[in-house]
């Protein structure tokens, strides 16, 4: 990466599917964007992408192509509806899914090629306690997972958490989604806090509530983010302050904070889950 000061990398994830992890991406993406940031989205579920097909996007090449080297990652990058760029994954390829350690290092060495700035890099990673997901998340310098106020939901998160934290991985946001008042999803905090502080010792840092919102469900049908179909809405306003929140975070001291201590941290755990395997 050609970039000029450090990188925020940030993972988004959640215990289970179906929580809204990619929603909550692709919106911050463009809400960050309209605070003036550059933003990366960078699309971690390898061989089950949709970030492409939230947006309404059908790109021609995608990172499957990398791995075949029929491309570089510079020439498979998408602009995205709200002005942050992608890097899209493959859908429906088990192969993706399927990487050897020294492909995925070798996936992941190709974002140092980059030549172009980036203020935020946003990882949408898979659902699940999966070693392709761990190793993800522990490359990010910050962690935001996502959970809804049912009961699955909850129970999923903590074991994520606590797969995460015997990674070595202690610091933690959460995002409560679909949840009709910011005091419910208050209360959803407190509820997974209660548990992470008791059995872990782990502080949860609570950052904010996106509220169920029909302009919101709108937006999905249209394949945009609602922070740009409706930018007055009530979910789009909850975006735009977790945005905010998210902009305020110190940027990392050095290159090693940045996309560099990313994509040698993946490496990294790339190569030592292959030698354990």
């Amino acid at each position: 990466m050609a970039s000029t000061k450090p990188t925020k990398v940030i993972a988004i994830t959640g215990g289970k599917g179906g929580v809204g992890k990619t929603n909550i991406s692709v919106n911050l993406a463009a809400s960050l964007t309209r605070l003036g940031s550059e933003v990366m989205l960078f699309d971690a579920d390898l061989g089950l992408a949709n970030v492409d097909v939230a947006l309404g996007l059908s790109p021609e090449r995608n990172l499957s192509h990398v791995i075949a080297g029929e491309s570089s990652l510079e020439e498979i990058l998408v602009d995205a509806p709200g002005g942050f760029t992608i890097v899209p994954a493959a859908s429906g390829t088990q192969r993706m899914a399927e990487l050897s350690a020294s492909e995925h290092a070798g996936l992941i060495r190709c974002f140092s090629e980059l030549n172009r700035d980036v203020d935020v890099l946003l990882v949408d990673t898979a659902a699940g306690i999966s070693e392709g997901v761990v190793n993800f998340v522990r490359a990010c310098r910050e962690l935001i997972v996502v959970a809804c106020d049912e009961p699955s939901s909850v129970t999923d998160a903590y074991a994520l958490i606590k797969v995460l934290n015997r990674h070595g991985i202690e610091r933690f946001h959460m995002v409560a989604n679909r949840v009709r008042s910011r005091r419910e999803g208050q209360r959803l905090h407190q509820k997974l806090a209660m548990a992470t502080e008791r059995f872990l010792d782990l502080n949860l840092d609570f950052i904010g509530a996106i509220p169920e919102d029909d302009r919101l469900r709108r937006a999905v049908q249209k394949q945009l983010p609602v922070v740009q179909t409706h930018p007055n809405s009530p979910s789009a306003r909850a975006f735009h302050n977790l945005a905010r929140r998210i902009d305020s975070w110190p940027a990392p001291a050095g290159a090693t904070g940045g996309l560099e201590f990313f994509v040698e941290r993946l490496i990294e755990y790339s190569t030592m889950s292959g030698e354990v395997s």
